[in-house]
């Protein structure tokens, strides 16, 4: 529901000129200032409406955003849907040793350990499954019966979100140490659907907010002693110099980034 004309139209009213037509190059630089520059209310004027299946534990992370409108499958309405999320032999991952919410990335248990443990998954299902079907043909209510159903069991839901709060789900769910298979679903979100009905916004984003990354205050501090220490900086000529055969950048986005590196101590001031 809208484009990026949306977020431009919005952004325009502020100022009684958002019914003048304006040439693509003004609507991507308004964009990208806006975006960079956390001014974010005019991004609440675009949404997605997505019919989302996923199984119960991607889910219970994916409900956190609270910013969402939301309509979810019932069970108690409907039996459950029956079908559940099953691992393969070769994806059963060690826990982190450094991130107890996290797995260890790109480490595996053994194939003959994954057999087993997926052998035992598909067990473990046809028996919740049975247990679930018994108890509904003997007449328990619904909503009694689902209690065992494992978190690997599917469900559905319409999820409805502005583009802002789109940008921060993606944020933190593309994010390397998010939880692979919620990260999956928020990487066709984002590159498949996202990238393409909004196409500037999606590059903005990429740009300031995901390949982005936030220097705090001791940060800053580490990299002036640095630039102190070892002497590496230049002049305001030589950053231009270097400025200049970049592509797709603009006077006002070059000047703030020149604030930046000023404040870091990479351009003598």
């Amino acid at each position: 529901m809208g484009d990026d004309n949306s977020i431009t139209q919005a952004a325009r009213i502020s100022y009684g000129n958002h019914t003048k037509e304006k040439s693509e190059s003004e609507n991507r630089t308004l964009i990208r200032y806006l975006l960079r520059h956390s001014h974010t209310t005019p991004f609440e004027m675009a949404e997605i409406k997505l019919l989302v299946r996923a199984p119960m534990d991607c889910w219970r992370q994916w409900i956190r955003h609270r910013t969402a409108n939301v309509n979810e499958y019932s069970t108690r309405y409907s039996e459950a849907i029956n079908s559940f999320d099953t691992t393969p032999p070769n994806e059963w991952r060690h826990q982190s040793k450094s991130n107890k919410q996290g797995s260890e990335h790109g480490e595996f248990l053994s194939l003959t350990d994954g057999n087993k443990l997926s052998e035992s998954e598909s067990k473990f299902h046809e028996i919740a499954e049975t247990l679930y079907e018994i108890r509904l043909e003997a007449g328990v209510a619904r909503e009694q019966a689902r209690k065992d159903l494992p978190l690997s069991t599917y469900t559905e839901a319409y999820w409805k979100c502005d583009l802002h709060n789109i940008f921060n789900f993606l944020r933190l769910r593309m994010d390397k140490h998010a939880q692979k298979e919620i990260r999956e679903y928020a990487e066709v979100i984002g590159k498949e659907i996202v990238a393409k009905l909004f196409p500037v916004c999606w590059e903005a984003f990429e740009d300031y907010i995901l390949d982005a990354v936030k220097f705090t205050a001791f940060d800053i501090a580490l990299m002036q002693t640095f630039f102190d220490a070892y002497g590496t900086k230049i002049s305001e000529k030589e950053f231009e110099a270097i400025t200049k055969s970049l592509q797709n950048t603009n006077n006002r986005e070059v000047a703030e980034a020149l604030d930046k590196f000023k404040t870091i101590g990479f351009v003598r001031a």
